[in-house]
C-alpha cells in the first residue's frame, strides 16, 4: 500500500518550508529532495530516517537551530518518502518532482537537480553503487549521464556506458529515463520476492 500523495497545496508547503530554513542550514530544494529519497529507497538495505533525514534541511546533516520547527516539514518528506516506498516496492510509474526551465534549457538541464540529488544519495549511502551486478550499469549511467562528466572521477565504466548513450530527445524523453532507471535498479536492489505457487485443495503443506 502506498502513501496517501502529497497534495498540491502540501508540496508547496513543503518547498516553502524549505526554502524559508534559517542560516547556517542550507537544504535541498524539492526536486533534490525528490532524487535524493529515490536513492536512499533504491539501496540494498533499507536506510533508517535518523541517517537520511538531517540532509534533507542541510547539506552537512547539521541540526535546525534551537526554536526552528522542523516536526511539520519532516512530516511532509516521510509521507513522500513513504508513497515513492510503495511505488518502487510494487514497481509502479511515478512521478519525479521535475519542473521546466525556460525555452532555452535542454531536457538534461531541467531534471539534473533531481539526478544531483538521487547522487547525494549514492556519495552518502554508496551501497548500491557497490553491488558488483552488471545490471547495474545501464541505469545509473541513464541517470549520471545528466551530470557533469567532471563530477564522476574515478569512474571510468560508467562515463564509458554514457559515452554509448544518446541524449533525451525531450522532457518525456528524460522524465521516462529517470523512472524507467531507478526500477530497473530496484530490480538488483530490492528484488521482489517470487511468488509462491497456490497449492491444490487437499494437498499437505
Amino acid at each position: 500500500m502506498t502513501s496517501a500523495p502529497l497534495t498540491d497545496a502540501e508540496f508547496a508547503e513543503l518547498d516553502g518550508l524549505l526554502a524559508t530554513l534559517p542560516e547556517p542550514l542550507e537544504p535541498m530544494e524539492a526536486s533534490s529532495l525528490d532524487g535524493y529519497l529515490v536513492g536512499v529507497l533504491l539501496q540494498p538495505r533499507p536506510v533508517p530516517p535518523a541517517r537520511w533525514l538531517p540532509f534533507v534541511h542541510d547539506v552537512d546533516g547539521r541540526p535546525a537551530p534551537p526554536g526552528v520547527p522542523m516536526e511539520r516539514l519532516h512530516a511532509l518528506v516521510l509521507r513522500r518518502h513513504a508513497e515513492l516506498n510503495g511505488l518502487i516496492d510494487q514497481r509502479q510509474w511515478f512521478d519525479p518532482w521535475i519542473f521546466e526551465l525556460d525555452e532555452d534549457a535542454s531536457p538534461s538541464e531541467a531534471v539534473m537537480p533531481w539526478v544531483a540529488g538521487f547522487a547525494t544519495a549514492m556519495a552518502l549511502f554508496p551501497a548500491l553503487m557497490d553491488l558488483p551486478d552488471p545490471a547495474t550499469l545501464e541505469p545509473l549511467a541513464t541517470l549520471f549521464a545528466h551530470l557533469d562528466p567532471d563530477d564522476l572521477e574515478d569512474a571510468d565504466e560508467l562515463l564509458a556506458e554514457i559515452e554509448t548513450l544518446e541524449p533525451p530527445a525531450d522532457m518525456t524523453e528524460a522524465v521516462d529515463g529517470l523512472v524507467r532507471s531507478s526500477l530497473q535498479l530496484a530490480d538488483v536492489s530490492r528484488p521482489k520476492a517470487p511468488a509462491r505457487a497456490a497449492k491444490r485443495p487437499g494437498a499437505r503443506p
